[in-house]
């Protein structure tokens, strides 16, 4: 079979990619080109930073700062929403532009290039309560407000430590 052939097959069996890609496909695309995502820098009155609990097999365990990868025709101000939602059940309002902008590159082969932009978002909703991390270490999707960087925050996102 030719790349043309394979490419037109693979099309026909994506469906509408702005929904989202088939897993496979989704860490064959993180193999071969850079991932773009939005981070949702979210502080409280006392200046804290909400984080959320990652556990997965491409970063380990973790606190990070929520936030997502932005589908194929998609706006990043809807995945910034998106990710409110979908992670803390909640909605933000946030700045019109991204407070940084950083690429990293790690060595695992899939998922292993992104462009981030950091955005600065404010609570309009308080975040859901049945998904507040209450034991150490937490579950997978619980959120903590954290005044100084975590000891345990993803070596990926080390670099959004100076936003604390």
């Amino acid at each position: 079979m030719d790349l043309r052939t394979a490419i037109v097959q693979l099309e026909s069996a994506i469906g509408d990619p702005r929904n989202g890609l088939p897993e496979e496909l989704f860490l064959f695309v993180g193999r071969i080109a850079p991932l773009i995502n939005v981070d949702l820098l979210i502080k409280d009155d006392s200046g804290r930073t909400l984080l959320t609990w990652r556990d997965d097999e491409f970063f380990g365990s973790g606190w990070h700062v929520p936030g997502g990868i932005i589908r194929y025709k998609e706006m990043a101000s809807h995945r910034i929403q998106a990710c409110a939602r979908e992670e803390l059940g909640a909605e933000v309002a946030f700045d019109a532009a991204p407070l940084l902008v950083s690429e990293s590159i790690t060595p695992q082969k899939s998922r292993g290039h992104f462009i981030s932009m950091l955005y600065r978002c404010t609570l309009l909703t308080p975040p859901q309560q049945d998904l507040r991390a209450h034991s150490d270490p937490p579950k997978r999707g619980e959120w903590r407000w954290h005044a100084v960087p975590p000891p345990d925050l993803l070596r990926v996102q080390s670099h959004y430590a100076r936003f604390f």
